[in-house]
């Protein structure tokens, strides 16, 4: 008969096995953030800080935008953008947890930037409880007004309550053009593109009009590139 330790042991490398299943053996955790610590808001680089603070979350801190940024974009884009300073990668894996806490209306977003190259050239993908040319799409930033390049999509994604937390994810695959957009199911994306003009960039996450929460994000990647700072201020 098994011991009650080698039994436990065996249990955790099964729900280790379980945890990274869906992440390539080739990529490492490369970042996590959980905003327990003091320092957490110094590796973000916003376009507004007043517009961003710690605040409470349904399980300890996290990072929340309470108010509209007061920042022009050079085209239009989002305007309410917090990037993680020091990641610059190719491809990678991107989850994060989030709590949309404004009105519902068909606009109702939060949005994921990725492929950051400076505050005009940038990926993002606006989650939207509707879709339309402007919302609930993956969008480019490219010196010109954020344009769609989504290739599949669903009807809208469902914020529910203002209490409500979600995971979403973002696989970015560059040489295939791959660029996957999950919500809470891991295993089927709400939206699909194929895009190859930026091969790599800092990864962010914010609104277009909206407020919101940010929790538990992770970060898998093969590698990370050396960042250079500075973007937004």
């Amino acid at each position: 008969m098994k011991s009650p330790f080698a039994f436990v042991l065996a249990l955790a490398f099964c729900l280790k096995l379980t945890a990274q299943a869906d992440i390539p053996d080739n990529y490492k955790l490369i970042y996590s953030q959980d905003f327990e610590q003091p320092q957490a808001m110094n590796h973000f680089e916003m376009t507004d800080p007043d517009a961003w603070r710690i605040g409470k979350g349904d399980n300890g801190n996290c990072m929340e935008l309470f108010k509209q940024s007061e920042y022009k974009s050079v085209v239009r884009s989002p305007f309410n953008i917090a990037m993680i300073k020091d990641v610059l990668v190719g491809d990678f894996i991107f989850e994060i947890r989030l709590n949309q806490n404004g009105r519902e209306y068909s606009h109702r977003d939060l949005c994921l930037m990725f492929g950051i190259n400076n505050p005009s050239n940038y990926y993002y993908t606006h989650i939207a409880s509707k879709p339309d040319d402007h919302a609930h799409s993956i969008f480019i930033v490219n010196d010109e007004p954020r344009t769609s390049i989504v290739a599949k999509r669903t009807d809208g994604a469902n914020w529910g309550g203002k209490d409500s937390w979600h995971t979403a994810r973002v696989v970015r695959k560059v040489e295939e053009g791959i660029i996957k957009i999950y919500f809470d199911d891991k295993t089927t994306p709400i939206m699909e593109a194929n895009d190859t003009h930026f091969k790599s960039g800092f990864l962010g996450f914010g609104s277009f009009d909206d407020t919101g929460k940010f929790d538990d994000i992770k970060i898998w990647a093969p590698k990370v590139i050396k960042p250079k700072m500075g973007f937004f201020n």
